[in-house]
């Protein structure tokens, strides 16, 4: 009796990685976006290649085995970052999802809809995606408080025992009565110069939305878009940095996504302990309490790094923003940043090298 060869099953194109499923006798191909990247041996000696793939649907774990060298040969071409096409299966190991790659590529001009690989409002940041994602924000009130309504204004009076400079501080701090403005990111893993740090800033009413009359570093948007554009930064990034963010800057995103409606895409407030995806500097150096001042100016002359501070400070944020010095505000921001990348370098490189957790 004449045998026929069983033809493997045709490649199934899926239109996000939400779709797939677990199940070794089918074949997906897939647009995503290559966040990590590994290279590693098994207890034999063999070499594979360890990927992170996502899109804006979801993060998936991928291996490609040294059974299919052409695919490892394409994937060791690679970079972080990139757009690829690939074609997997899919199993459960360990009771999660994971993908084996028998075929990958960068994907080609126009292949790919970036929208549903990096997510909505990916526009401002999709040429600076960071695999160490250091950031900073600035915040000033929403609006007067002479415009909120009669209860709000009793509750900030009480929070502020009828202060005039701590209810102003207060709006500003509260993400329920103040915003963002400024929002400055690099490259932790790059050098830590001024032209490496970025600045999504909200210019103030009847400030120019135009790029050209701003320096190439500060790209303007609202606070959205600024938002969404955060969440792609920061789902596309190996380690999200920050100096305080756990107890300030990410519930102050976190609650503003909430209020505009846009999707937190990425756990920044989940286990303290852990190192990833958000490396909090403070808390990693100040475990508990804090050991005399602990701000990160202090800490930059403790290190021998040029301090962040300058001619302005937080309290005077708001006034500059009321005074529509939008420019002013983003290149202090950007001092933070500079400083906070310095600060993550030299612990990278002396304390978190030798922890296993990294």
């Amino acid at each position: 009796m004449l045998r026929v060869p069983m033809q493997p099953p045709a490649p199934e194109a899926l239109a996000s990685l939400a779709e797939v499923v677990a199940d070794p006798a089918r074949v997906f191909i897939a647009h995503a976006c290559v966040r990590g990247l590994q290279e590693g041996r098994t207890r034999q000696g063999r070499p594979f290649l360890d990927l992170t793939l996502c899109d804006a649907s979801r993060v998936l774990a991928a291996k490609i085995w040294d059974d299919v060298p052409e695919a490892i040969e394409a994937g060791r071409a690679i970079t972080r970052g990139q757009i690829v096409k690939v074609m997997f299966r899919a199993e459960l190991y360990q009771g999660a999802l994971q993908l084996s790659v028998r075929r990958i590529r960068p994907a080609q001009p126009g292949e790919a809809e970036i929208g549903a690989i990096l997510g909505a409002g990916h526009e401002p940041v999709a040429d600076v995606l960071c695999r160490a994602l250091v950031f900073d924000i600035e915040t000033v009130p929403v609006g007067p408080r002479g415009a909120l309504p009669e209860g709000v204004a009793k509750a900030l009076d009480r929070f502020s025992g009828g202060d005039d400079g701590a209810a102003d501080l207060a709006c500003s701090l509260s993400p329920l009565l103040g915003k963002v403005v400024s929002l400055a990111f690099a490259d932790g893993d790059e050098a830590a110069d001024e032209g490496a740090v970025t600045v999504l800033a909200v210019p103030p009413p009847g400030r120019s939305m135009d790029p050209k009359d701003y320096p190439p570093w500060l790209r303007p948007v609202d606070e959205p878009a600024l938002l969404r554009a955060f969440w792609v930064l920061a789902s596309q990034a190996a380690v999200v940095v920050s100096f305080n963010g756990r107890n300030f800057d990410v519930p102050f995103l976190v609650n503003r996504s909430l209020l505009h409606g846009v999707p937190a895409r990425v756990d920044l407030l989940g286990n303290p302990y852990n190192l990833r995806p958000h490396l909090d500097l403070y808390r990693l150096l100040q475990p508990g309490r804090a050991l005399g001042p602990a701000g990160l100016d202090v800490l930059c002359w403790a290190l021998g790094l040029e301090s962040p501070k300058g001619t302005l400070d937080g309290s005077q944020v708001a006034p500059t923003y009321a005074r529509g010095d939008i420019e002013a505000i983003a290149a202090y921001n950007r001092g933070d940043v500079r400083a906070t990348v310095g600060v993550y370098q030299r612990v990278r490189d002396t304390i978190l090298r030798y922890r296993q957790d990294w």
